[in-house]
């Protein structure tokens, strides 16, 4: 399989890169993907870095849209997308969803954060959305959920 690491911390993407510098199939892409282009200032907090957090070192971080991005990558594919993304998550689902990219993605697994308005709502209006392609298969709300397509590959019935 080929994997992309989508990692907006220089100091972070730069540990991934040397992990994994062995394996060709690894890419490692020094910025985020969300629902548009953006530069954001990003609150540093080791794994729970996040732009919805305040307080602490902050750093410029680079955003691209996920919809330009994987197309223009050649990207048509995606067997699992993990989210993890400390709030992110809503508007990188909501684009996906909007541009109709998520049929293309097997399996979602994503974990939602409350640490931004109106979290709950948002939550239950993407996992309606994503109900009609795709199937939960299990959910431990606020931790972690895993969302998995009806039809796959797109197009085929099973």
């Amino acid at each position: 399989c080929e994997i992309h690491i989508f990692e907006p911390v220089p100091q972070f993407a730069q540990c991934i890169r040397q992990r994994f510098a062995r394996n060709p199939r690894i890419h490692v892409h020094e910025f985020g993907i969300a629902d548009k282009d953006a530069v954001v200032t990003m609150q540093l907090a080791a794994d729970g870095s996040s732009v919805f957090r305040s307080g602490g070192e902050t750093i410029s971080a680079k955003l691209v849209d996920a919809v330009e991005f994987l197309d223009s990558a050649g990207i048509n594919r995606i067997d699992l997308m993990k989210i993890n993304i400390e709030g992110g998550e809503y508007s990188l689902l909501e684009r996906l969803i909007a541009a109709e990219f998520v049929s293309r993605i097997r399996n979602i697994q994503v974990q939602f954060h409350d640490c931004i308005p109106d979290a709950v709502k948002r939550m239950k209006r993407i996992q309606e959305a994503l109900g009609h392609s795709h199937r939960l298969t299990y959910q431990y709300e606020f931790v972690w959920e895993n969302w998995q397509a009806k039809d796959w590959p797109p197009g085929k019935a099973g």
